[in-house]
């Protein structure tokens, strides 16, 4: 390989990488929402969390580290309503961006 095959390369995955990274960072911010007097993020720690209890009521610490009661099964299915949304967009947009490649 030439100096020049080698540097066009490197500029390909350069730029792949930096796609790809701009693609987390911009969906980062898709799964936090405000709901129920608190700020929460709709991943899967915190779905996981809210499936592993029975109780109407919970405490749950959010985002800011503020305890905030909630009424779990309602915020539950926000958070997995919007995860899955939003997953999807990801998904679908990666796919996009690796075909490109």
């Amino acid at each position: 390989m030439d100096v020049q095959s080698l540097l066009s390369e490197t500029k390909t995955r350069f730029s792949h990488n930096s796609a790809k990274e701009y693609l987390r960072e911009k969906y980062s911010s898709k799964f936090i929402i405000a709901e129920q007097n608190g700020l929460w993020k709709a991943d899967a720690q915190t779905i996981a969390v809210l499936q592993s209890f029975d109780t109407e009521k919970l405490v749950l610490i959010d985002t800011h580290n503020n305890p905030v009661e909630v009424d779990r099964a309602s915020l539950l299915e926000r958070l997995k309503t919007i995860y899955n949304d939003v997953m999807t967009e990801y998904y679908k947009e990666y796919k996009e961006l690796e075909q490109k490649r």
